[in-house]
């Protein structure tokens, strides 16, 4: 269709008395009108592109999140605010890095991660990393706050949550970063708000891979609900 085709049948459809017209007839044209307009672009430069792998990994999956981060960012003004949260990431960052661990994205003031090692589930030692960082992270809490009253900045309370399964690997053409999607990814994050403050929680299906472990101490709180009255565990880790 020519554009001044187009713009004819807008215009006439425009005109149309809404209140007493049948509309049979045009909400079939409305359906179809726009498949004839043209034929689907090329991707743009600009467009946001993504890609899968074809195969899934079962990986530890955990999220690190801070806890009133926006009330008490919105008392410091920009550059203090910055600064706080540079502060936060990049600590909990070293921590990461000393077990194995790698960032998968950070959102505002929230950090989700992965644990490589944990792709052989018949080998302890990425459950272990896995469950070591998690209680790692809230260990240096004491020296983080040193460092934020250090340049003026209030002390800061976070979660650690932390959950097992398969993901599927995401590419997108705007970063050199891989994405991860998949059951763990989803839960690891609903069920941060289960831990107490500075503490760490796990999902079900992590837990079946770490329970036997000895030198730990799991209490179950509050399951998550999933729909049709079912509810996914989650449990309190500690070090005995």
């Amino acid at each position: 269709m020519s554009s001044g085709g187009s713009e004819s049948w807008v215009k006439n459809f425009a005109n149309r008395d809404f209140f007493n017209y049948d509309f049979g007839t045009d909400q079939k044209a409305i359906i179809e009108e726009p498949k004839k307009l043209s034929p689907d672009p090329e991707p743009n430069i600009s467009d946001y592109l993504v890609a899968f792998s074809t195969n899934s990994q079962n990986y530890c999956v955990g999220v690190v999140d801070m806890v009133n981060s926006t009330k008490i960012s919105a008392t410091l003004g920009p550059e203090k605010a910055s600064r706080y949260y540079q502060i936060f990431l990049n600590s909990m960052s070293k921590v990461l890095s000393r077990f194995g661990g790698f960032v998968i994205k950070n959102i505002g003031d929230c950090l989700m991660y992965y644990f490589p090692e944990s792709v052989h589930s018949d080998k302890k030692f990425g459950f272990i990393s896995c469950i070591e960082c998690s209680i790692a992270m809230t260990d240096v809490r004491g020296m983080l706050c040193q460092k934020l009253a250090s340049e003026g900045l209030p002390c800061l309370d976070y979660r650690v949550s932390a959950d097992y399964g398969s993901v599927i690997i995401m590419k997108s053409n705007n970063s050199d970063t891989p994405d991860m999607i998949g059951p763990p990814v989803n839960m690891c994050s609903k069920i941060n708000r289960f831990a107490p403050r500075n503490g760490v929680v796990i999902g079900g299906d992590l837990y079946e891979m770490v329970k036997d472990l000895k030198f730990y101490k799991f209490e179950q709180v509050k399951g998550y609900s999933v729909g049709f009255k079912q509810s996914y565990p989650v449990y309190k880790v500690k070090r005995k």
